[in-house]
């Protein structure tokens, strides 16, 4: 299976690395199935790294069937009460629960991060915010938590964006 790291720079060899601020599923080297999502996130850490590289993805092989029999994959189809806390409890920074090697589920975007507010601010309830992210059009992320994890990534390529 092919999967995408987006980025301001080409990533040959991932790193866990820990980000400065608080990620939907915690410290980890984030990819995903979705090309423009990669291409979004490419030009966001630019933006970020203001205007610091080029946006840059990085293409990655990885056998998919091994991932989920030989290591610790936690998966999420969709938004729903699990994802939600989970993902609250990682952009919070107070989650303290078990250290899976490979995390899978929907990218809360903006969006997702303002429907986040107002139920952290108690303005909205859990099943307003339920319902909110089962309309929006969530695209998917893999993220690899662990040095084990990580090793499984080949390299395959990466291309810098010409829109960027």
């Amino acid at each position: 299976m092919l999967i995408y790291h987006g980025s301001n720079v080409t990533v040959e060899k991932p790193k866990l690395i820990l980000p400065n601020r608080a990620l939907d599923f915690g410290s980890g080297f984030y990819t995903t199935m979705n090309l423009t999502q990669a291409e979004s996130f490419a030009n966001n850490v630019v933006n970020r790294s203001e205007g610091q590289g080029v946006p840059t993805i990085s293409y990655y092989e990885v056998n998919y069937n091994r991932l989920l029999s030989e290591f610790d994959v936690l998966i999420f189809d969709k938004p729903d009460d699990k994802w939600l806390d989970f993902v609250y409890a990682n952009r919070t920074a107070k989650y303290s629960g078990k250290l899976h090697d490979i995390i899978i589920g929907p990218v809360a975007n903006d969006t997702v991060y303002r429907v986040f507010r107002l139920f952290e601010n108690g303005d909205i309830d859990r099943e307003t915010v339920i319902k909110k992210l089962k309309v929006a059009e969530l695209f998917n992320q893999i993220t690899f938590r662990t040095e084990k994890a990580i090793a499984e990534l080949k390299f395959i390529k990466s291309e810098e964006l010409k829109n960027g």
